[in-house]
């Protein structure tokens, strides 16, 4: 059974996607703290992010920039960027795609459908960058980087050249961007604007995006008049299977006092940069017990936004009544499915049900072929 989706299209209908590229597709964000720890290292200092709000959506000039005013750092801008340009050429082959860039990339050139590519990263860095990821160069009929343009975003000047490149009305562009910078630039143009925030817990300052999602797994394409996906199945959309594991902590205490919905929470310590990889919501899959077997599971990544957690975790609820707890049983997950984005709640009650709805579908996805044959995957059965 495929999900059709009932949103409605918007009444401006978009001819062309223009995409940037770090933190809309890559996940750069990664490798840039890797990179700033190990400089800031050799001058005692430690990158905590606390700057990513002012390097996010910059030019690599405005970003160092930032860097050397927030630390205080005794070199001058160039001097910074001439030594970490180096260290960052080295990692660009790690970068991974964020979940929903292959598929999107692929949906829109399946579809015909003009895509062009627009980042404030020099144009060399954007080429290197995506040859590492088949398929994606050959798909933009335009690429322009910022140092083609005389200013970055947030002028709307680059895309408004892509624009004239393409031969269209700036109005009937459609501008998917993670920075502020980026949506600026976008609505000065003139265009509609998607923001995919990649701070997390950052998506009220979006206020002048057109719309806000939580990942590109949330994007409807057709409110924009293009052709809408196809691969949602009874409400939910399989993703590349993943795996965690690790022994059952005790959580917030809320599971099954609060919610009556007992979680068995894992320690998320060691698996900061998994998680990174992957946007808050509601997941499903199949969970090992060392001592118990294999079961359903539904799970959340996030910062529960109705708890308002400060850091991001991981809460599985096993879909069995189990006698007693496990704390300390070895648990390991395979996530091979998605059902929705991370939200907030105005009642207890209403979280509540929707949580029950969320189990009620993983239970009936979990028992689709595409699904169930995971629950013999070795990872989770070498657990029991």
């Amino acid at each position: 059974m495929i999900k059709m989706s009932t949103a409605q299209p918007l009444k401006k209908i978009a001819s062309c996607v223009i995409l940037d590229l770090d933190g809309t597709l890559l996940n750069t964000d990664g490798i840039v703290s890797d990179v700033l720890r190990v400089y800031l290292g050799k001058y005692g200092m430690q990158w905590d992010g606390r700057e990513v709000q002012k390097i996010v959506g910059k030019t690599p000039l405005e970003a160092a920039s930032a860097v050397v005013e927030a630390y205080g750092l005794s070199c001058t801008t160039s001097e910074l960027l001439s030594e970490i340009t180096p260290m960052f050429s080295n990692q660009w082959c790690n970068i991974k795609a964020l979940p929903g860039a292959n598929r999107l990339i692929k949906h829109l050139s399946g579809h015909r459908v003009s895509m062009a590519m627009a980042s404030n990263s020099p144009r060399e860095n954007i080429e290197t960058k995506i040859s590492f990821h088949q398929g994606w160069k050959e798909s933009f009929s335009v690429i322009i980087g910022g140092d083609e343009v005389r200013l970055g975003k947030p002028s709307p000047e680059i895309f408004l050249e892509v624009a004239k490149r393409l031969n269209v009305d700036p109005s009937s562009c459609l501008v998917i961007e993670d920075s502020l910078p980026g949506v600026t630039a976008g609505k000065a143009a003139g265009m509609e604007v998607v923001a995919v925030p990649s701070i997390p817990k950052q998506s009220h300052l979006y206020t002048s995006a057109d719309e806000v999602i939580n990942s590109l797994l949330d994007l409807q394409p057709e409110k924009w008049g293009l052709p809408p996906f196809q691969d949602w199945i009874k409400d939910t959309l399989p993703i590349e299977p993943w795996h965690i594991g690790g022994p059952v902590i005790k959580g917030f205490g809320r599971g099954s006092k609060i919610l009556g919905i007992p979680t068995a929470n894992l320690s998320t310590e060691g698996y900061g940069s998994l998680l990174s990889e992957h946007p808050s919501g509601v997941y499903f899959g199949w969970a090992g017990l060392s001592k118990r077997g294999v079961f359903k599971m539904v799970m959340s990544i996030g910062w529960n936004p109705y708890f308002n957690n400060t850091e991001k975790t991981i809460e599985p609820w096993l879909l069995h009544d189990f006698d007693g707890d496990f704390y300390g049983e070895e648990l390991r997950l395979i996530i091979v499915g998605y059902i929705r984005p991370e939200a907030n709640f105005s009642s207890l009650q209403s979280l509540i049900e929707k949580i029950h709805h969320d189990r009620k579908v993983a239970e009936e996805a979990l028992d689709l072929p595409l699904f169930s044959k995971y629950k013999d995957d070795p990872y989770i059965k070498s657990s029991t």
